[in-house]
């Protein structure tokens, strides 16, 4: 899977294109572009799918109907690690002469240096298609090629969490760091890794940096995607945790949940002070927007962390405007 730059996201969706056109566009767009295969629809094809590259990885999430995939020869231009998770439906992967059945719930997966079909079957796919860089995972697992049209269990652990993080990082649709892109792409080889049978070594650097931290930095990635508008109640159940192992966590980083719930709702209050296009809404608004019920705690939590007042930083935004007209 290749995108055009570093932590991009964007969105695929047949029927936002021309009906003469869509099939060619997609064939050329989905296939021969990002995914690096030829496409070939057996039914009416529509496609939807969310895309996003990290540093050494690269992940799409979406549904597909009906149609045949060929990885061929002159296609392949990296030997990435490919995984495919069915979330619902089935396809049928031909890769290394075998044929092996995703169906609802498993996973499995191949090497892209070389040729493989994918045939998802009548009635569509739901997935989560991932590609790994060898060179990234190889250190960790020893020998990838062991588990090659293997199928592997998704009610493990690693697996639980490896699909969990991805859908979190997935629905992130701001701006952020890219030492958190960096990070993030870290912690789901190092999950790859252990789900695939990694060495004794690499599964302790795993645990050791990645495991804890990276079910942490799931629950953080999905706080920020919902705009920190999450009970600790709804967090724990998202994630298949008690609420004491969630708040347990945050502890562990010598910071509380509620500091960091109250630190991106400012975060967001402060961002949409500062946008212009919000100039016609109140001060009241915003905070209620950013999540706080008490406008008094606003004021005193957002002056104790920015050391000026919402009024101020509104001044501060209409000045500059007018110091440009």
């Amino acid at each position: 899977m290749t995108m055009t730059r570093e932590s991009a996201s964007f969105r695929l969706r047949t029927d936002a294109l021309p009906a003469r056109d869509r099939v060619e566009i997609m064939r050329e767009v989905y296939g021969r572009t990002v995914l690096k295969v030829d496409v070939d629809p057996v039914a009416p094809l529509a496609v939807d799918m969310t895309l996003r590259g990290l540093p050494g990885v690269g992940i799409a999430i979406g549904s597909s109907s009906q149609l045949r995939a060929h990885r061929s020869t002159a296609l392949i231009d990296n030997d990435d690690v490919i995984l495919l998770l069915a979330r619902s439906g089935a396809s049928l992967m031909k890769h290394r002469g075998r044929e092996e059945s995703v169906n609802e719930g498993q996973a499995l997966i191949m090497s892209g240096g070389e040729v493989g079909i994918s045939q998802i079957q009548p009635g569509g796919l739901h997935f989560i298609n991932m590609s790994f860089s060898m060179r990234k995972l190889a250190p960790l697992v020893g020998d990838p090629g062991a588990v090659f049209m293997r199928p592997l269990p998704t009610d493990s652990a690693p697996m639980r969490l490896l699909i969990d993080y991805v859908q979190a990082v997935q629905a992130i649709d701001r701006e952020a760091p890219a030492e958190m892109w960096h990070l993030a792409a870290t912690h789901m080889i190092d999950l790859m890794a252990v789900a695939m049978g990694a060495t004794r070594d690499a599964t302790e650097i795993a645990r050791g940096r990645g495991v804890r931290v990276a079910r942490l930095r799931a629950i953080k990635a999905d706080i920020i995607a919902h705009g920190a508008n999450l009970s600790t109640d709804q967090i724990a159940a998202r994630h298949r945790l008690s609420p004491r192992y969630v708040r347990k966590l945050f502890e562990g980083e010598g910071t509380s949940l509620s500091d960091f719930m109250l630190s991106q709702r400012l975060e967001r209050a402060h961002r949409l002070l500062s946008d212009p296009r919000q100039a016609g809404a109140t001060i009241t608004a915003i905070a209620f927007e950013a999540g706080f019920n008490d406008l008094s705690y606003f004021n005193r939590a957002f002056r104790r962390r920015y050391a000026v007042t919402p009024t101020d930083v509104r001044a501060a935004v209409k000045k500059a405007r007018d110091d440009e007209t």
